[in-house]
């Protein structure tokens, strides 16, 4: 499957939206409504998706969807 696709239906499903809401170039707190706690929750559903490790330090640095597809593709 898609890392990309999986990623946009994870937060999709996570956030209660519309897959069609979610694509690469949005933020995940400006742009699809989710706090500090969505982005905690978001974050554990995809290293048990895809068997990666987000640090605290590169959540940091994850802004938009397409950030955290970066960030999985580095780490597998």
């Amino acid at each position: 499957m898609d890392l990309e696709k999986r990623v946009c239906e994870i937060v999709a499903e996570q956030l209660g939206l519309d897959i069609s809401e979610v694509t690469p170039d949005k933020n995940l707190m400006e742009d699809l409504g989710a706090d500090s706690l969505d982005v905690v929750d978001l974050v554990m559903a995809f290293e048990d998706e895809f068997g990666v490790k987000i640090s605290d330090q590169d959540l940091s640095k994850i802004k938009t969807v397409k950030d955290v597809v970066e960030a999985i593709r580095l780490r597998s």
